[in-house]
C-alpha cells in the first residue's frame, strides 16, 4: 500500500470508528450512567446515611452507605489529599483509555459492549468524587449476618463489563484450540 492510499482509507477508518462509539455511548454508557446517578440520588435522598431497607429478607437490602476508598474500601486510611487525587486521577484515566478503545473499535461486539458499561461505571463513581469526596454505596447482598462488601450500580457496571471480557476471551481461546 502507497502512502495516497493510506491516506484516504486513515478518514474511513475513522468514520467507522465513531459509529461504534457513539452507538455505545448513547445506548449503554449513558443508560446506565443515568440509572446509577437516579439511584444513588433515590437512596441519599429518602435513606439516612447507614439506614437499611429490607428487599428480601436475610438476602438483600438497600443499606445507605459513603465509600471514600475504592472498591472493598481499598486505600480508606490513605491520607484524604493522597487517597483523593490518587482515585481521581486513576478513574480520570480510565474513562479516557476506555474512551480511546471505544473510538477504535471497528463494530460492535462483546468487548466493545463491556468497555462501555465499564466507561458507565468509572464515569459514574467518578461523578460521586467529583462531587462529594466520596462514593454512595447501597446494593447489600447477604445471607443472614453474612454480608458481602456494599456496592452501587457503578459497581456492577464494571464487573459485569469485565465478566465479559472475561468470558469473551476465554470463548475466543477455546474456539482457537
Amino acid at each position: 500500500m502507497d502512502q495516497a492510499e493510506a491516506m484516504t482509507l486513515a478518514p474511513e477508518r475513522k468514520r467507522t470508528g465513531l459509529r461504534p462509539l457513539l452507538t455505545l455511548v448513547c445506548l449503554v454508557t449513558l443508560p446506565v450512567l443515568a440509572l446509577d446517578q437516579a439511584s444513588k440520588h433515590l437512596v441519599e435522598t429518602r435513606l439516612k446515611l447507614y439506614q437499611s431497607f429490607s428487599l428480601i429478607p436475610h438476602w438483600l437490602d438497600l443499606t445507605y452507605t459513603r465509600n471514600p476508598g475504592a472498591a472493598f474500601s481499598l486505600f480508606v486510611n490513605l491520607p484524604l489529599w493522597l487517597r483523593a487525587s490518587f482515585l481521581f486521577s486513576l478513574s480520570a484515566l480510565a474513562i479516557v483509555a476506555l474512551t480511546i478503545l471505544l473510538a477504535y473499535s471497528t463494530e460492535l461486539n462483546t468487548t466493545s459492549i463491556a468497555l462501555a458499561l465499564i466507561l458507565a461505571g468509572a464515569a459514574g463513581n467518578l461523578i460521586d468524587r467529583a462531587t462529594a469526596g466520596e462514593v454512595i454505596d447501597f446494593i447489600d447482598v447477604h445471607y443472614y449476618v453474612h454480608h458481602y462488601p456494599i456496592f452501587n450500580v457503578a459497581d456492577c457496571a464494571i464487573t459485569i463489563g469485565v465478566a465479559l471480557i472475561l468470558g469473551a476471551s476465554l470463548l475466543t481461546r477455546h474456539t482457537d484450540r
